[in-house]
């Protein structure tokens, strides 16, 4: 299938679930204090002015206001080496592009978040999303104790992937089929955005390769993961089940070992961690991932939850409809979700 048809595929179902959702952003959306190097920390979102809109690619001030990289630079004077309405065309333009995009959010005109639709940064991703399993110590003796099993910490990072139909609004809901599963589970993590192409790339490098930071909630049918067969991919491939967002902070901008991570669920803390507890670090992971594989521009990494998850309490908790999942880190930002009964 060619890039264009996933696209496609990818926005007209981002579209059905925008209509669930209607305004799902159209309420007052955090932007938490962060500086960069220059002053304000560069945050950029793909957003859309209204349901079914064409999706479009802009910057979030620290006052609350998005705007448009297109517009401002057309109001400027200025030639974009990327297309305005393509997160992964800014992104794999490199850093060019990245200067064109600050010099834009700096000089353009804003308009207020409450007005626009904020989509998944890369709302249409030609390649699923990477993941690590077991990357919390906590989480890791959790597992292991809801499945009565031993097991010795590990030497490499388990990666398994994420299908690109699972990607979603930072604000749209996530879809719920008992006739498919009925043990969702909430995974809170730190999203890693790839910059640069590369292959068998070594962590001295690593950090040249990332572009930036978002909020993911790995959300897991745990019926389909762990009582069909052990079906990982199945389990976390169903369809908007992968929120991000809402934007993302750009590497230079933020420190990703500085950062707390905190999963609430109707309002109710259930997990809470600070990044500097990775076990594997993030040069770690895109070096062992990169080993004999190539990473594009655009790729996800969702780098592993905390322990917390549904699955491994007592006794166990799975979300039902009508509960609102928030997964939140400080610096960037907060994704909101509701978990929406659906039959087909």
């Amino acid at each position: 299938m060619d890039n264009a048809r996933r696209s496609f595929l990818r926005l007209s179902m981002g579209a059905a679930m925008g209509t669930l959702a209607a305004h799902a952003s159209a309420q007052p959306v955090a932007v938490p204090p962060l500086a960069g190097p220059g002053g304000d920390a560069l945050r950029l979102a793909t957003y859309r002015r209204r349901v079914g809109a064409p999706p479009r690619v802009g910057a979030v001030t620290g006052e609350g206001m998005l705007v448009d990289l297109g517009r401002a630079a057309h109001a400027a004077g200025l030639r974009l080496s990327f297309d305005p309405s393509d997160m992964v065309s800014l992104i794999a333009a490199g850093s060019g592009a990245l200067a064109e995009a600050r010099h834009c959010a700096a000089v353009g005109e804003g308009m207020k978040l409450e007005r626009v639709q904020l989509m998944a940064p890369i709302p249409a991703p030609v390649r699923n999303t990477y993941a690590v399993g077991w990357n919390y110590l906590e989480h890791f003796d959790e597992s292991l104790s809801a499945r009565a099993s031993k097991a010795k910490l590990p030497m490499h990072p388990v990666f398994f992937t994420k299908d690109t139909h699972t990607v979603n609004g930072p604000f749209d809901p996530i879809p719920f089929n008992p006739a498919v599963s009925v043990k969702i589970d909430w995974e809170g993590e730190l999203a890693v955005i790839i910059g640069k192409r590369g292959s068998n790339i070594t962590e001295a490098e690593a950090m040249k390769h990332v572009f930036g930071y978002s909020v993911i909630n790995d959300t897991t049918a745990r019926d389909i993961q762990l009582d069909h067969g052990g079906q990982w991919f199945k389990g976390k491939s169903l369809n908007g089940h992968g929120p991000i967002g809402p934007w993302i902070v750009v590497a230079d901008d933020i420190d990703y070992n500085n950062l707390v991570l905190t999963t609430r669920v109707n309002g109710v803390l259930k997990q809470h961690v600070h990044t500097s507890q990775m076990y594997f670090k993030i040069p770690r992971l895109i070096s062992e991932l990169s080993l004999g594989m190539t990473l594009e521009p655009g790729d996800i990494i969702a780098t592993g939850t905390p322990s917390g998850i549904g699955a491994a309490r007592h006794p166990p908790e799975f979300l039902k409809p009508g509960d609102v999942v928030e997964t939140e880190i400080n610096r960037i930002g907060v994704i909101r979700n509701e978990i929406r009964l659906v039959t087909t």
